[in-house]
This record gives structure tokens, sequence and C-alpha cells, in this order.
């Protein structure tokens, strides 16, 4: 797999440290990343997705015919 380098502020990367609990501000990342993917997939599954936005709006009022 390939690996990338990403700069963090230090600030930003000891606040995520500390509230997952890892050692290193690389595994800390990591550990956030792999969270947010795999509950992003849990999101889309239970609500839908980005296109399923139109269901969920107002239905226009229909003309009554008399």
């Amino acid at each position: 797999m390939a690996k990338v380098t990403i700069t963090l502020d230090a600030d930003l990367a000891l606040e995520v440290m500390m509230r997952v609990g890892a050692t290193s501000p690389q595994d800390a990342v990591e550990l956030v990343v792999r969270d947010y993917l795999s509950t992003d997939r849990r999101t889309v599954a239970r609500a839908g997705g980005a296109r399923d936005g139109e269901r969920l709006l107002p239905k226009p009022p229909i003309a009554e015919e008399g």
C-alpha cells in the first residue's frame, strides 16, 4: 500500500492523539480517517446517498380539479 506524508499543526495533532488515545500522531490520524470512512459507509447505507435528497423535499401542492 502506498503511503503519503501529511503536515498538520502540532496542536491539532496533539488534540487528536489525546482524543483517540494514540501514542503517535501518525497512528492517531490513521485511526480518525479509518473511523470516518467506516462511519460514512454506515451512514450512507442507513440514510441514502446524496442523490436521494429529492425524496426528502416537500411535495408541491396538487391542483384540485372540479
